[in-house]
This record gives structure tokens, sequence and C-alpha cells, in this order.
């Protein structure tokens, strides 16, 4: 399974100028390029580099690798959508190949510029440093915020997946981001509450309009998207780590549509849309897959809405957005675990139908899981 890993670059005064300089001449060369691929309505990599590889390195400077890695880059744009120009912020990604790049050890990294190669020392946390000996493929150097990061692709061995008899069902939601069938859940009021703080706060100055304002929001314009990474690796770590630790898959909701699938009201509909659901999935994907724990991936409809014990889906089950008690046999619950404990009666369901006595779901192979890797 292959993974990004993100390292921190610690380069001299003069080497990050360098660097720095060899980004924003790389992107200017991107935007010459996308003109050029839009003119020309050309897609086709071959046929784009017999039209500007010439100009581009007598334009800007670029090295022979550097000039085909951003047309590259430009036809990996102009591919996704022929009908827009693409167009490449001064300090976007540039990618490093094999040619321009090479490791010296673990913990410096040789990178082409402008002006020649440069070796530059690499910081490694614990993380880091147990898996960039298996780094493999182009890495992508990034700036952003005043510090050089490298984002290497990684190798990592898969455990076989064994069999399993049963799963941990897991539901997603809006004042528990998850919920488990065991009755646990995950990242409740206390987040929900500093996430409505910083929206607050965001507000305020977005409203004032003034320099000192507009300075602080961009300061503060990643806070709030580490804090949710940070909190949906917690979550996923503890998901998978229950999973594995009493021999069990898990089972969640597929995640593609769920803000289509979810009707609230007016006062949530910001906390709704924007929590990172599917960067939630796919660290519990990825997660698992090094835990050897199968993943499973069942239809959500009616989760909230069904008994578990006697299998009556009305809405009316639904009193409140917090309380599930059935009309028929009397069924009560919170609404949360309710709906995990149908993920998982879902999930052992589709597992006997597809391996009588067991299952061992590989999600690489699993078709609502694809879009997670």
């Amino acid at each position: 399974m292959k993974l990004t890993v993100q390292l921190k670059l610690a380069p001299a005064p003069e080497q990050a100028a360098m660097l720095r300089a060899t980004i924003e001449r790389f992107n200017a060369a991107c935007n010459y390029i996308g003109d050029v691929a839009f003119r020309e309505r050309c897609a086709n990599k071959v046929a784009l580099q017999k039209i500007t590889y010439y100009d581009t390195r007598a334009r800007f400077g670029l090295a022979a690798q550097l000039s085909i890695r951003a047309i590259s880059k430009v036809i990996e744009a102009y591919k996704r959508d022929k009908n827009i120009r693409p167009r490449f912020r001064p300090q976007g990604a540039l990618p490093y190949d094999e040619r321009i790049m090479s490791w010296k050890g673990v913990e410096h990294v040789s990178l082409l510029t402008l002006s020649g190669r440069v070796i530059v020392p690499v910081v490694l946390a614990p993380y880091q440093a147990a898996r960039v000996g298996r780094r493999c493929g182009q890495a992508d150097l990034v700036y952003r915020d005043g510090t050089l990061y490298l984002y290497a692709t990684v190798d990592i061995r898969e455990l076989p997946v064994g069999e399993v008899l049963d799963y941990l069902g897991v539901d997603l939601g809006i004042v528990n981001i998850a919920a488990d069938s065991d009755g646990r859940t995950y990242a409740g009021a206390h987040i929900n509450g500093l996430r409505h703080r910083q929206r607050r706060l965001r507000k305020r100055l977005q409203a004032k309009c003034t320099r000192s304002a507009k300075r602080l929001l961009k300061r503060r314009r990643h806070k709030e998207q580490k804090f949710a990474s940070d909190v949906n690796h917690k979550v996923s770590k503890r998901i998978v780590a229950e999973a594995q630790g009493t021999g069990r898959g898990i089972a969640l909701e597929v995640l593609q549509g769920i803000r289509d699938r979810v009707s609230v009201r007016q006062p949530q509909r910001a906390t709704l849309h924007s929590w990172a659901f599917f960067q939630l999935g796919q660290f519990v994907v990825y997660k698992a897959a090094l835990a050897a724990v199968p993943v499973v991936f069942v239809d959500p409809r009616n989760t909230s809405r069904t008994c578990p014990a006697c299998g009556l889906v009305d809405k009316r089950n639904r009193k409140t957005q917090a309380q599930f008690l059935c009309v028929e046999c009397g069924f009560a619950g919170l609404a949360d675990t309710i709906a995990a404990l149908n993920i998982r009666a879902r999930g052992r369901a589709a597992c006997h139908a597809a391996v009588r006595g067991g299952c061992g779901v590989n999600v690489s192979k699993h078709p609502a899981a694809s879009r997670l890797l």
C-alpha cells in the first residue's frame, strides 16, 4: 500500500531562496504551457511536449527534466476539465522524480534548482523515520507558511487480512462525529464547541476587513484544517484499535453523498458541511489495512429508522435527533448507537453472503472503498 509522508526540510537561507525561486519559475512555466494547451486544445503529453518543450526551456531557463515535469503537471490538470484554462499558483507544488532528486541516506535529499543541485537536511520525527526508508517514486516539493516540505510516497507492506465473524459498526453524524455499535461515541460536544468557537472568530474577523484582521485570518487559515485532521486521526486510530483488539472487522456506511442524504435544520448546516467525513473514511481504511483489519462498506439508508430488535422501518422511530424508540416493540436507545448496530448487521450480512462462516474483505478490492485509497 502506498502512503504519502510529509517531510519537513531544513535548508540554509540561500538554499531556501534557490528552492523558492525554482518553484515560482516552474509554476510560471506551467501557466505558459497551460495557455498553449488550452489554445491548441491539446491534451496529449507527447504532442504538447513537441510544441512547448524548447520554448519553455528558452523562456524560463528550466532544466530538461523540470520542463518535462511542468508539461506533465499541465496535462494532468487540463485533462480534468478541458473547458477551463489551467492556472497554477506561483507557489504550487513542484514534482520531483528520480532524475532530479536523489536521497543521501535518510536525513538528506539532493534537489535540482535553477542554479544546480542543493543537498538539504530533512527533519524526521519518529513516524516519518520509521517509513522514509521505504520511499518510492516521485515526491512533491511544497512551500507553505514559510516552510518547505517534501511529500514523499512510501510503499508499506500490508499484513494479510484474516477471516472475522463479527464487525464493529460505525455511524457518522453531526453531534457525535462517529458512534460505534458497542455504544462508544467519538468527538462529541467538546469538539463541536471548539469548532463553533473557531467559526465565530472567523466570522468576526471577516466582518472587520481591517489589515490586522486579514493578517490574523491568513495565519489561521490552516488551523481549522489541521484541527479536523488531528481529530480524524485520533478517532480513526481508536476505531481500528478497538476492532483489532476484539478480532472484528469494521463496517462503515458508504461515504459518497453523505451531505445529500442527511437533512438537518439550518443552524446545523455549517456543522455538517465543515467536517471532513471523507477524510475520516480514508484514515480508517488505511489504518485498518496496516493493522490487517477487514473493512466493508454498506448502504446507510434507513439505518437510523430501523429497529434492530424487530426490524420495523418507520420514521416515527426517531423521536428526536438523539433518541430512538421503536413504535412497534418499544426498543429504545441512543439514535447514533442504533444506527451503528444496523450498520454492523448489514456488514455481517454482506460478509456471510460472500463467504460462508466468515469474511476477510480486502478493502482495496471493495468497489465502494476503491475511491478512498
